[in-house]
């Protein structure tokens, strides 16, 4: 079976626990970043000029970054939707491409996932429409 270290854990539960979907504004993404260190430096290098980071401690007690930014425009070769990316976790042998997919879908309404590796690491991204 396989072992996850604390760490790992500990990140990918920030991941999934600060990914907050706004579906009330439907031109804005926000994406949970976790701590608020540099948090409107990393929203921006992240998402773009147009991104502003702020904190918020409301719904945690503990202060999380929150980044609102724009909708990605819509895309003659996939979906016709506004989308916003949100973390999906981490994909594993135990969660791989099929189990991301379906963690998005749960996640955000109208959700999809891919799974990307970044160095030793493969992490779900979901995109769903803003």
């Amino acid at each position: 079976m396989e072992r996850i270290t604390p760490l790992v854990l500990l990140v990918s539960l920030l991941i999934i626990s600060a990914s907050v979907v706004n579906q009330t504004r439907a031109d804005i993404c926000v994406d949970g970043l976790g701590t608020c260190e540099n948090c409107d430096q990393r929203c921006k290098s992240k998402h773009g000029p147009s991104g502003h980071g702020d904190c918020d401690d409301r719904s945690t007690g503990v202060p999380m970054c929150r980044c609102h930014y724009q909708c990605e425009p819509p895309s003659l070769t996939s979906t016709p939707l506004n989308t916003c990316n949100g973390g999906g976790g981490l994909c594993s042998v135990n969660c791989p491409q099929k189990c991301c997919d379906i963690n998005c879908a749960l996640k955000f309404i109208g959700g999809s996932g891919m799974c990307l590796t970044l160095g030793n690491t493969s992490v779900c991204q979901c995109k769903y429409p803003c």
